[in-house]
């Protein structure tokens, strides 16, 4: 049996806790799994996975061999990947999750210049504006909207998204002008909700001239998609907290209306994370490098924060 196959099943189990996840994310049959680590713990004469009907358990020495495999899988991707010059572009899958509008309007958009330069690169695009479990998922990293809390991931400041208020002209036909921040607490107003768990597309607090208003209205249509969410707000359903990216067509196309002028928002900043308790291959790496550059285009980071830079 492949040794290098059962290290990799063996790390996958252990990252997602599960045979079948395991063999979910390797495209791999969950006999195959099972075989694969069996093989290795027959090999290295040690159990490395305590195994019940509810979970899976790393053990000890598990923990440990975890560990050197890891590293060593990195070295070995490293390695491959400098051979020669002639063989020296990054291969293999890559699984990465992406909000919704965002790909659909800037990284897809910019991904065939990413195939010339990486054409061995597999990529895999998670496309929704669910907070995804890296662990449990499998996914190699995520970009993501909003500060980073989870303490198991390691994240990459790569762009500061700047807000806007917005809504359609049929909503404000219908409902009037807001004129101030405050009167979308009034119930002449309504806003499109979004049920994201995390922070993102709602920076409530605004200011101008030193006065700081928060307010987040209330809804009477909630999404949880982002292009929803604008579609929504396009229909008339509601005023609109925007990345101005998402807003700059539909503002062109005349469907909306930038509101509050002389108010600011913080801006949304754009991390890509990936978990701490990976190394980093050199495809990840050359992607994460990819958005860095690709963001700077499009919403480049103010002030880059000496401890988000890091050197990845």
């Amino acid at each position: 049996m492949d040794r290098l196959n059962a290290m990799r099943a063996f790390v996958r189990v252990v990252e997602t806790g599960s045979f079948t996840r395991a063999a979910d994310t390797l495209h791999m049959s969950k006999t195959s799994v099972t075989q694969h680590v069996q093989y290795l713990e027959a090999r290295l004469r040690v159990k490395l996975l305590n195994r019940t009907t509810r979970k899976v358990n790393v053990t000890a020495a598990g923990a440990t061999y975890y560990d050197r495999v890891v590293k060593l899988l990195a070295d070995l991707d490293d390695a491959e990947t400098g051979l020669s010059n002639a063989s020296a572009l990054p291969r293999g899958r890559l699984r990465v999750d992406v909000p919704s509008p965002l790909a659909r309007l800037i990284l897809i958009p910019a991904l065939p210049g990413f195939r010339e330069q990486y054409p061995d690169i597999q990529l895999e695009l998670g496309v929704s504006d669910r907070v995804v479990d890296l662990i449990e998922d499998g996914v190699d990293c995520v970009v993501r909207g909003g500060e980073i809390t989870e303490a198991s991931l390691v994240a990459r400041r790569v762009g500061e998204l700047p807000i806007g208020v917005y809504a359609a002209p049929s909503y404000l036909e219908s409902a009037g002008t807001p004129e101030h921040p405050q009167d979308l607490a009034t119930p002449d107003h309504y806003t499109v909700g979004f049920t994201w768990t995390s922070t993102g597309f709602f920076p409530s607090v605004m200011r101008r001239d030193g006065e700081v208003v928060k307010t987040q209205g209330h809804h009477a249509v909630a999404v949880d998609d982002g292009n929803a969410y604008l579609a929504a707000g396009v229909a008339g359903l509601g005023v609109l907290w925007l990345p101005d990216y998402m807003a700059r067509d539909p503002v062109t196309r005349g469907e909306l209306v930038r509101l509050f002028d002389g108010w600011h928002m913080d801006p949304i900043p754009l991390y890509v994370a990936f978990p701490s308790n990976r190394y980093i291959s050199t495809k990840l790496r050359v992607f994460i490098d990819w958005v860095a550059e690709l963001m700077a285009e499009h919403a480049p980071v103010a002030t880059l924060r000496a401890q988000d830079a890091g050197h990845l």
